[in-house]
């Protein structure tokens, strides 16, 4: 999504409705994160900690996560770059079908079309840059897993090198706007 498609939706249906949704979904994809971090830390009280839909979620991406993820080397992570100057906390670090990868937890109600998540992507190589900066480890593969609402979960596989550029272009132009030199 892009400022403006997001500025757009929220003078589309008002700022209180914009909250309301936001800070709803914003609960949601927190609850999910902590339902899938315990259950890779072999946690798996999450029947009675959680809402119905929170661990219905969860439930249909616990398929991906028993037969897609192997090694696991970090979850929730801090990370910095000297290089990029940015910091950020990746939810997980592991093998993804036998390969080290980024590897990010979402939620969504609707399926998504892989141009509406480029950000993720960009941000997924900030944290492959940030990994590999801080451990030595260089990881190229970004995994995005999508719990959507009543339908099948989505996986998108993305190379870092393909998103290194926008994700350059970012930073330059978040920091352009700050005023940051």
């Amino acid at each position: 999504l892009t400022e403006a498609s997001i500025r757009e939706w929220r003078a589309r249906v008002g700022e209180e409705e914009a909250n309301r949704v936001s800070r709803k979904a914003s609960t949601r994809g927190t609850k999910v994160h902590a339902i899938v971090e315990d259950y890779i830390n072999n946690i798996e009280d999450y029947q009675d900690k959680y809402p119905l839909n929170v661990v219905g979620n969860f439930m249909d991406i616990k398929p991906i996560l028993d037969g897609m993820i192997g090694d696991v080397y970090a979850q929730e992570a801090a990370l910095y770059s000297d290089h990029l100057g940015v910091a950020g906390r990746v939810d997980c670090v592991a093998e993804f079908n036998g390969r080290p990868s980024i590897i990010d937890f979402k939620t969504a109600r609707k399926p998504k079309k892989r141009e509406w998540i480029e950000n993720y992507f960009i941000q997924e190589s900030a944290y492959a840059i940030m990994w590999e900066e801080r451990t030595g480890q260089p990881i190229t593969q970004l995994v995005t897993i999508i719990a959507v609402d009543n339908n099948q979960p989505q996986i998108f596989v993305e190379h870092r090198d393909n998103w290194t550029t926008k994700l350059i272009e970012t930073i330059t132009e978040y920091k352009r706007r700050k005023g940051i030199s």
